[in-house]
């Protein structure tokens, strides 16, 4: 089978954590992390055990020194003596001998490439000859060998994260802060576990930005597959937010790579209690295998097609709206008194009934239309013969649609394809159909048609965050069409379809926030402060804001934010602008205040 546009898992070795093994023989594991302090053994061990409950396959604990990790190690006894046996890993940032602590209790420890030997980045370029590279390049192996020895000896599996907010320097002088830069970071690593012949490894490469991570793994692998490595890899969307906007996000990121086959294991981080973490990701990985076996998609990519980090098709714009560089559109199945006070607005609505208003860009079908103003036809193939010329029409098709039958397209700019999907991988039939049509020579825009008869909100927005967000992310798309006769809110599922568009960066529709799930780390009450910082500001559209526990990836995965809210303390805050700290160490009772202050000093302040 065509591997191109069909869904198959990645074939990798198998990695045991525990009990648990991962990898492509085995069925996409699901984890989480815990929230309290690690060295509260009692409030992590229950927390531990809620998200074992949740139907968790892993759990993770930070460990900021040796001592965290010995207490992992002592909870792990008390779990296991309670009947909970999860296996638990320890997450280490820049202390190598907390890695060793825990590798000999844990079963498994993730370090991150860019601070497990190099020091915090300060965003300094800092030049390097060939030779002083190298040499940098052998401190990783020194550092590494002793882990690998504790991690033998106890069977203990390795995880190297790598977090787009935690490049070294030193990867950032040479790389920049980009994809490429994150492969190398865990390369660098790769090569000495390989040589030392340690192969119990899984890896990940996270980011806020849901375009970098899907890139940089994409990127991986190929890497990977370059150098014959076959590793696990571990997907997630990093400070993914809270709510209907860190599910959604999250189902973009993971979804789009799962549907390419990639991923044995996943975690959906949200700025919530972390048992609610793994519903959302057992959604996505079921949702994900039910496209296993099933009809073949035949097809290939078009020439030009760049599948590690794809260009936006190169369409036509149709009726000044559609195509070209013209933001995706959003079409809605509702009139607007269906939608009467909700935030979001749909470019078109579509009435079946063609009952119209003369305000409004409608789409009604084609034995309805009259040539109404601001009103366009939607036509099957079997009625393309009978519509009248017009500036704008639509014609749908089902994603099987022959592409020999649409040559008349070939060179008309007055034509929008919504396509609609038949079978179990709508991602593939739909991505098959406009690479087909590319090759054809006819570039007119498309529109995704997808309609989820689910009646659960959680469900609609892993469907369609992971089937349009693969898509968009593959920039095949210019527009996406939501349907949800089951959802109990027209206005919720008009805005689940802007949030997958910015999700994926295609249009930006509200503040964006990108906040941690917090982690034994966190300074603050982060659930109460995203929801207060939101409050605040929430109405600057404009603006991307981070909210962030810590200061360990706080300022580098902000770094694509505006402004950033970061602890520094207990009960201290650290404001930032982009990736400069501006203000340290303020009082956190203070600290919301003093961020609308920022905001309005720099001129990007807009009264609500």
């Amino acid at each position: 089978m065509n591997k191109t546009f069909n869904y198959r898992r990645r074939a990798t070795v198998s990695v045991s954590v525990g009990p648990i093994a991962m990898g492509s023989e085995w069925p996409v594991r699901v984890q989480s992390m815990t929230n309290t302090a690690t060295d509260d053994i009692t409030a992590s061990g229950a927390q531990c055990q809620r998200i074992a409950y949740a139907g968790a396959d892993y759990v993770r604990l930070t460990a900021q020194g040796v001592k965290q990790a010995q207490s992992i190690g002592e909870m792990a006894r008390e779990l296991r003596a309670a009947g909970c046996d999860i296996p638990l890993i320890a997450d280490i940032h820049f202390n190598p001998q907390a890695a060793i602590a825990a590798a000999a209790v844990c079963e498994g420890v993730r370090i991150n490439p860019g601070n497990f030997v190099d020091p915090a980045r300060t965003f300094k370029q800092i030049e390097y000859t060939d030779e002083q590279y190298q040499t940098e390049l052998a401190r990783i192996r020194e550092a590494l060998l002793p882990l690998l020895d504790v991690c033998r000896e106890h069977h203990t599996a390795l995880r190297l994260g790598v977090n787009h907010g935690s490049l070294s320097d030193r990867i950032m002088s040479r790389y920049g802060n980009t994809a490429a830069g994150m492969v190398e970071s865990v390369m660098e690593f790769l090569r000495v576990l390989v040589e030392e012949q340690f192969t119990d490894v899984v890896i990940s490469m996270k980011a806020s930005n849901v375009v970098v991570m899907v890139e940089a793994v994409r990127r991986l692998v190929d890497a990977m597959d370059r150098e014959d490595m076959h590793f696990p890899l571990h997907l997630g969307v990093t400070e993914a937010g809270f709510g209907e906007d860190g599910r959604i996000k999250s189902a973009v990121g993971i979804g789009a790579l799962m549907a390419e086959g990639l991923g044995d294991t996943i975690r959906v981080s949200l700025s919530e209690e972390p048992e609610l973490e793994i519903p959302v990701a057992r959604k996505l990985v079921d949702y994900i295998a039910s496209r296993e076996g099933h009809d073949p998609i035949e097809g290939d990519y078009s020439e030009g097609y760049d599948a590690l980090s794809p260009s936006r098709r190169d369409t036509v714009t149709v009726g000044d709206r559609i195509g070209g560089n013209m933001p995706p559109v959003v079409i809605a199945s509702y009139r607007p008194d269906e939608l009467d006070g909700a935030e979001l607005q749909p470019d078109f609505y579509y009435s079946a009934d063609g009952l119209i208003d003369g305000m409004h860009q409608f789409l009604v079908p084609l034995d309805r239309w009259s040539g109404e103003r601001n009103v366009y036809p939607l036509l099957t193939l079997g009625e393309w013969d009978r519509c009248p010329a017009t500036r704008l029409r639509f014609l749908q098709l089902p994603a099987t649609t022959p592409v020999h039958r649409l040559e008349f397209l070939r060179g008309r700019n007055d034509t929008v394809i919504v396509i609609t999907p038949v079978g179990k991988n709508i991602p593939g039939e739909e991505q098959a159909l406009t690479h087909a049509m590319d090759a054809a020579g006819i570039n007119c825009p498309v529109v995704m048609r997808n309609t989820y008869g689910d009646s659960s909100n959680e469900w609609l927005q892993v469907k369609a965050g992971a089937d349009m967000g693969a898509v968009l992310l593959n920039r095949r798309t210019d527009g996406i069409w939501l349907e949800a006769p089951n959802s109990h809110s027209s206005a919720e599922v008009v805005r689940y379809a802007f949030a997958i568009l910015q999700a994926a960066r295609q249009r930006t529709s509200k503040t964006e926030f990108i906040s941690c799930p917090g982690c034994g780390r966190t300074m603050f009450d982060l659930q109460s402060t995203v929801k207060r910082v939101q409050q605040a500001t929430a109405h600057l559209t404009h603006l991307k804001i981070g909210v962030m526990g810590c200061i360990v990836n706080g300022p580098g995965e902000m770094a694509d934010a505006d402004y950033g809210y970061v602890g520094a303390a207990a009960g201290r805050v650290s404001l930032y602008k982009g990736k400069e700290c501006i203000e340290m160490n303020i009082a956190e009772e203070d600290a919301i205040d003093r961020l609308v202050d920022l905001i309005k000093q720099h001129g990007d302040w807009r009264e609500p």
